[in-house]
């Protein structure tokens, strides 16, 4: 009985002795001139095991130190053997191990390829990213341990990928054949490059014929790719301007309030942000990814805040008379930059996505749409959807209509038509605050932060029909997208002069916008 015990053992300690890290292949991987060192590199990735692993990270660490025929890794001011990982005496005049530029790649690459035959999902993801450009033969044995221990179907249609590069400049004309053929179903210009690379010095006419009709495949995919991508981008665009003009829509289309401290008030929301952020990660640290669910709230209160105040101690003097409010709102959002300013400093602030917000969805093998992209489109969405109930479906938003097309009617009616005025001028503030928390995630908080996007917001609301939500939607979402396409045959300078040009046209032709208002105060 204790034989049998005994024998699985021993064949399990063989088999570890046997790919166990030999001092002389240790020596190699240490000393000597870098291609020497990279011959050695590739023949310990033949038989991978834990020393072998731990050795190739110090020296990428750069904590390897020889002398004569020694090595010795340093760890915590401890010598230890690389062979067996027990400390061991080493001289005082042992040396460092200097590693250049190209042995620094081949090290990180074989990390990588070790990597791949981790039980970790994230790090074998992680090891395909690196190893995307790779097209060295002598890892192929690795690749292909890989390949049939692999359980992920993406990741091993990319690992599957990743053979066929390597196997595409090999010496075996059918594994070449193959190889060509297989990469057209990559579908990305990294791998268009490699197959225009080797088309040049290919000799064989059938395999010559084989990468010519992958990269006619590629090249159609491509270009697709590039369309869903100019679609994309522009319904972020379009989403971002939606989130900016629907507080706009408010207080210009149905107070007729001309704010030009809108972009300010978005900052607002930014700095909030930012705040909560700082708050998190000093007081919640263990509960940072959820930080931004708690800056929604407080962004829109920020704001909302401070439209209330504003209208209350302004504009409520103002009402009627567009071009005063135009001016005392311009002097404000001044007031307002350089109070951020001296709270904050002039400089830009950083706000961190949270990891849930992080990555991408891939598709098409080159085009990938980023998570913080496609959930702030998913945010104004929400945000639309809310206003449009609050605005149609409650007392307050048949209050606000009330006031917007009869305001001495619904005054008489027993309407507070002050209270009503500052509780609409501070949903529209609130929303300006959104989209402040919203822009925070895609780019750069700063006090200037407001003035790129007050223009564009004006034009959202001007071109859609004034206090017309669904013409908001349709000229923010219209305009997004149709900048897009045009940023890919003129550039971004001219495809703004064209989209202008387009608003001023269309306003000559149709001055209401794309939806006219309707009632007594689109009458008068």
């Amino acid at each position: 009985m204790l034989i049998r015990l005994l024998l699985p053992l021993a064949a399990l300690l063989a088999a570890f002795q046997a790919q166990a890290l030999e001092p002389a292949e240790a020596l190699a991987l240490a000393s000597g001139d870098t291609d020497a060192r990279i011959e050695a590199l590739s023949r310990a990735e033949g038989h991978p095991d834990e020393k072998t692993a731990a050795f190739i990270q110090a020296l990428a660490d750069d904590a390897v130190k020889v002398k004569g025929r020694q090595v010795w890794i340093v760890r915590d001011d401890k010598a230890l053997d690389p062979s067996t990982g027990a400390e061991a005496p080493m001289p005082d005049d042992a040396e460092d191990v200097v590693n250049n530029n190209r042995m620094r790649a081949e090290l990180d690459n074989a990390l990588a390829a070790l990597k791949l035959l981790s039980s970790d999902e994230a790090q074998r993801r992680d090891a395909l990213k690196t190893l995307a450009e790779e097209s060295d033969e002598a890892r192929l044995p690795l690749i292909d341990k890989a390949l049939a221990a692999e359980t992920v179907p993406a990741l091993k249609a990319q690992l599957a990928l990743l053979r066929a590069r390597m196997l595409l400049g090999g010496q075996d004309r059918s594994h070449r054949l193959e190889a060509a053929r297989t990469l057209g179903e990559s579908l990305n210009a990294a791998t268009k490059t490699i197959l225009v690379e080797r088309l040049k010095v290919e000799t064989d006419a059938e395999i010559k014929g084989a990468i010519q009709l992958s990269l006619q495949k590629i090249d159609a995919a491509l270009v697709w790719s590039d369309r869903l991508a100019a679609l994309f981008s522009g319904l972020s665009l379009g989403s971002i301007l939606l989130l900016v003009a629907l507080g706009l829509a408010i207080t210009y289309g149905l107070m007729g309030v001309i704010n030009m401290a809108h972009g300010e008030l978005m900052m607002i929301g930014a700095y909030a942000t930012y705040v909560v952020q700082g708050l998190f990660h000093r007081y919640l640290p263990g509960a940072f990814d959820w930080y931004l669910l708690a800056a929604v709230p407080v962004s829109f209160a920020a704001s909302a805040t401070v439209g209330a105040v504003l209208e209350r101690s302004v504009l409520r003097f103002l009402y009627g008379r567009p071009l005063e409010t135009l001016l005392a709102t311009w002097g404000i959002s001044l007031m307002l930059m350089q109070a951020v300013r001296s709270l904050f400093g002039a400089q830009n602030v950083g706000v961190e996505n949270p990891s849930w917000m992080s990555g991408g969805v891939l598709l098409m093998g080159n085009l990938q749409l980023p998570w913080n992209r496609i959930i702030i489109i998913g945010f104004a969405a929400s945000v639309l959807l809310a206003m449009a109930f609050l605005i149609g479906r409650t007392r307050l938003g048949l209050f606000v209509r009330g006031v917007t097309q009869n305001r001495p009617i619904a005054s008489c009616m027993g309407v507070n038509t002050a209270r009503i005025d500052t509780y609409a001028f501070a949903l529209g503030s609130g929303i300006a605050g959104l989209a402040g928390c919203a822009l925070s995630q895609i780019g750069n908080v700063g006090p200037d932060l407001g003035q790129g996007y007050i223009v564009d917001s004006f034009m959202v609301v001007v071109l859609g029909g004034v206090g017309q939500l669904a013409g908001t939607v349709y000229a923010a979402l219209g305009l997004g997208i149709l900048n897009k396409f045009l940023e890919g045959w003129t550039g971004a300078v001219l495809a703004k002069i064209a989209v202008l040009v387009f608003i001023i046209v269309f306003i000559q032709k149709r001055p209401q916008g794309i939806f006219a208002m309707k009632g007594r105060s689109a009458e008068a």
